[in-house]
């Protein structure tokens, strides 16, 4: 019965991932080395963050919220957007379209992202003698994150990649990233800050994360339209 546990909430944690490569064009054109280059781009973006983490953030002896150590986490939070600039931009990748881009991208960052947070506490905790819904919960958390690291690939792609897009746009393309960028920082305010349980906030990561993921779609869309 655990190993059956843990195997299903390993399903619902990675395998969304698989699903989404072979539902989609990425499989086609052959977009796994792409991927799989933005997740070596995110391990390493990890461990300069992890570094940084270590060296300006002192250990608090509570959960409590500190302003000010949430503000300096999410200023090195903005490593990965550097990091998915660097993905984005400087990687050399097959020729395929700026669409496929992003969203191989996305693909690749979001799967190391689950690899490095998830699957140890998978393989500790799920295995244990009693059955508990955080798993669960941490495997919907993934899938929100998949959403979100494509959404912020998808408008990433808009500032960097596109070079005309209408004017009225751009602004909005910045909001949404910085929103997008900033939701580790925000989630860590309604845990610590308002007290909110994890079931509350991984419901709120989930309705974020197709919010954002609609805006993305209607920006990416929107600036594919030829200018009249």
């Amino acid at each position: 019965m655990t190993l059956f546990h843990f195997f299903n909430c390993a399903i619902l944690t990675f395998g969304p991932h698989a699903v989404y490569y072979s539902a989609t064009p990425l499989s086609e054109y052959d977009t796994l080395g792409t991927s799989i280059k933005a997740a070596l781009v995110y391990l390493g973006t990890a461990l300069v963050k992890l570094v940084c983490l270590a060296t300006f953030l002192k250990v608090s002896e509570n959960d409590s919220f500190d302003p000010y150590q949430e503000l300096l986490k999410a200023l090195i939070g903005f490593i990965d957007v550097a990091g998915l600039y660097f993905a984005l931009t400087q990687l050399t990748h097959r020729n395929i379209s700026q669409n496929h881009k992003f969203q191989a991208v996305g693909l690749g960052w979001a799967f190391a992202d689950s690899v490095l947070h998830k699957l140890a506490p998978l393989w500790v905790g799920a295995r244990g003698l009693e059955f508990t819904w955080d798993f669960i919960l941490q495997g919907l958390e993934a899938n929100a994150n998949l959403v979100l690291s494509i959404s912020l690939a998808a408008l990433g792609s808009l500032m960097w990649l596109r070079k005309t897009k209408p004017k009225t746009l751009i602004p909005i393309i910045y909001a949404c990233a910085g929103i997008v960028a900033t939701m580790p920082s925000i989630t860590s305010y309604l845990r610590r800050g308002l007290g909110w349980h994890f079931p509350k906030v991984v419901g709120f990561e989930l309705f974020t994360s197709l919010v954002m993921a609609f805006i993305s779609w209607q920006l990416f869309s929107a600036c594919q339209r030829p200018s009249s």
